[in-house]
């Protein structure tokens, strides 16, 4: 590009940092490890997951590799992990949060995951598969469909919903 193109180029105001760069940093990842790892076992152990599908979720890191992380982890040590393997166990802290708001118990969230969904993105698979699919991909589209669903978009409807009749006027009390 020459100088008098770029000059004739419209100057634009700086907006707002849009990402904070300062997350990537290696003593903010190496705080953010271990603890985050620890959470992710304990949800693993919590869903059921065995040895590989945990790797899948991580990113299929080498087994050394795995045990190695989870004994620094469990033993309270210094981890630094990079980006992706923190983005994924961000991603399950959301999922296992959704969770917890969309389901009465633990145990039904466990059993929404394990059972097959009609919803298009699952293809009548359960969104576990999706989860252990060893993709960040397949981890986002569980967060954000079960984020949607905390905000009100459909979801399949549960024991509660079937039963739910609609209010009529005469149910409401005004004080």
């Amino acid at each position: 590009m020459s100088r008098a193109s770029a000059a004739r180029r419209p100057q634009v105001a700086p907006g707002p940092d849009r990402l904070d760069r300062s997350r990537f940093a290696p003593e903010n990842r190496k705080r953010l490890s271990a603890p985050g790892l620890r959470t992710f076992l304990a949800i693993a152990d919590l869903w059921g997951l065995d040895e590989t599908e945990r790797r899948l979720v991580l990113g299929f890191p080498s087994r050394s590799t795995f045990h190695n992380w989870s004994k620094v982890a469990r033993e309270h040590g210094a981890l630094t992990l990079d980006v992706d393997v923190l983005t994924r166990i961000s991603a399950i802290l959301g999922i296992h949060q959704a969770l917890g708001v969309l389901h009465g118990s633990e145990r039904d969230g466990v059993a929404w995951l394990r059972a097959p969904h009609g919803a298009a993105i699952f293809g009548g698979r359960p969104p576990l598969d999706l989860v252990t699919s060893g993709t960040q991909d397949g981890l986002m589209a569980v967060r954000r469909f079960l984020d949607a669903a905390r905000g009100g978009i459909y979801m399949e409807p549960n024991a509660a919903d079937r039963d739910f009749r609609p209010y009529r006027d005469e149910d409401l009390v005004i004080l």
